[in-house]
Formats: structure tokens, C-alpha cells, sequence
């Protein structure tokens, strides 16, 4: 696979398109316990019944999101290692991730929680997504320790677990520094 070529997404009719962004616009606001079939017509200014000719139920709908979320960080990531010098990229892809995933935390939070609905993505999705941390390490298991850290790192933060007054740039550079290519 092309590491820079994203996979083929799923082809979305223009309603769909309309559905799936109404839904990640009620998961950014309200969270995902909220984004329900009716909050979603009611969002739309239809039934919820008219939802189902687009998704079979409330699971698609997050497939679609999570295809989106998967595919709209893998595109950051790539995006940063392409600008970034060889000895910067650990500290490059780990600033991406994190711009990333601040910005959009309902969606960031849907697509790297709970079970990953595999089967309802695009094939290559999950691969080309995380393919950023292996060409930032060069190593498959130094990649899944970074992507572990980065993750671990991004859901403290939204949760507000770290005590205040922590500089977490400081924390984050020390991470960067921790899995820098030797």
C-alpha cells in the first residue's frame, strides 16, 4: 500500500453525507451518550424513522463517523510527517495527533474507543490510518508504544486527569524525546 494514498472511502449519497454530519455535529456538542436516532432527526428537522432509509441503525452512523475520524487523522498525520525534517518526526507526529484530536474530541474519542467496528470500514482504513507511527519509529512495536502513549496521553487530557498547573507541552516533548529514532 501507498502510505500517502489513502484507501477508497465509502461512497456517501448527498442525504447520507447530510445525516453523518448532522451526527458528528450533535457528537461534538453533546457527546456520544446523546447522539441518538431521534436527536439526529430532530437535528435534521425530520422522523427518525426517514434515518433508516440512509443507515440501518445508530451503529452505522457511527461507522461513518468513525470512518471519517480515522481517515481525517491518518490525513493530519501524514500531513506533519511530510513537513517534518527526519530527525523531527516523533515530535511532529505526536504534536499532529494531539492538535487532532483536541480539536475534535467527540469524534477522536468514538473512533479510538470501545471495540473498532473493522467490518463496516474500508478495507485499509485501520492500516493506513496508524501507518504514520511506523515511518515516524521505523519499528512495528516502537509504532504501537508510540500510538499507546499518544493516545493514553490525549484521553488524560480531555478526562482533566493530569493535576494542575502541569505543563503538559513539557510532558509531551518528554514523550517525543522517550521514542526519537536513536
Amino acid at each position: 500500500m501507498n502510505a500517502d494514498r489513502q484507501p477508497v472511502r465509502t461512497l456517501r449519497t448527498p442525504r447520507a453525507a447530510q445525516i453523518v454530519a448532522a451526527a458528528r455535529d450533535l457528537l461534538e456538542e453533546r457527546g456520544r451518550d446523546e447522539l441518538t436516532m431521534r436527536a439526529l432527526a430532530e437535528s435534521l428537522g425530520i422522523r427518525a424513522p426517514s434515518l433508516y432509509k440512509h443507515f440501518r441503525n445508530k451503529e452505522a452512523v457511527e461507522a461513518a463517523l468513525t470512518e471519517d475520524g480515522l481517515a481525517e487523522m491518518g490525513a493530519a498525520l501524514y500531513a506533519a510527517l511530510r513537513k517534518a525534517p527526519e530527525v523531527e518526526r516523533v515530535p511532529a507526529l505526536l504534536a499532529a495527533y494531539r492538535r487532532h484530536a483536541l480539536a475534535h474530541q467527540g469524534l477522536y474519542r468514538l473512533a479510538t474507543t470501545g471495540t473498532l467496528p473493522r467490518a463496516a470500514l474500508p478495507d485499509g482504513l485501520e492500516e493506513w490510518a496508524g501507518t504514520p507511527f511506523y515511518l515516524a519509529t521505523e519499528d512495528p512495536h516502537r509504532a504501537q508504544a508510540l500510538w499507546s502513549y499518544a493516545h493514553g496521553m490525549v484521553v488524560l487530557e480531555l478526562d482533566g486527569r493530569y493535576p494542575d498547573g502541569s505543563d503538559l507541552d513539557l510532558t509531551w516533548q518528554a514523550g517525543a524525546l522517550a521514542f526519537k529514532n536513536r
